[in-house]
């Protein structure tokens, strides 16, 4: 048996505001979408580098309020992009944790946390 990935289901309450997040501030691209019928909630993967994300407009898959750790390298190159888009409703900083990492922690319009991290090395 072999465990190769976890794939977050995150619940949005607004697609255009979710889009605007995740694709426009933070960089994800959409891979698929789906929707039982036109006029119903919004199924979504969205993807950047390695990182794969399921966001939810449906009401019985997750709740908002998740908080999920993604490993990044290269932190500081992620803070520098995501600061010049300024974004009008966060503007996460860039902090050295006592565990030893750098962290930028942002929550989406939902009130799911992201936080992204770079272990430091010594």
């Amino acid at each position: 048996m072999q465990l190769n990935k976890i794939v977050p289901i995150l619940r949005m309450l607004d697609e255009n505001k979710a889009r605007e997040f995740y694709i426009e501030f933070l960089g994800f691209q959409v891979d698929w979408e789906h929707r039982f019928e036109s006029d119903f909630p919004l199924y979504m993967q969205i993807s950047r580098g390695n990182i794969v994300l399921h966001i939810s407009e449906h009401y019985g898959d997750c709740l908002p309020g998740a908080a999920i750790r993604i490993e990044v390298e290269g932190i500081e190159k992620l803070h520098k992009e995501i600061s010049d888009k300024k974004y009008k409703y966060a503007r996460p900083g860039l902090e050295s944790m006592p565990w030893g990492s750098r962290e930028i922690s942002i929550t989406d319009p939902f009130g799911n946390r992201i936080i992204f991290y770079e272990p430091m090395t010594e």
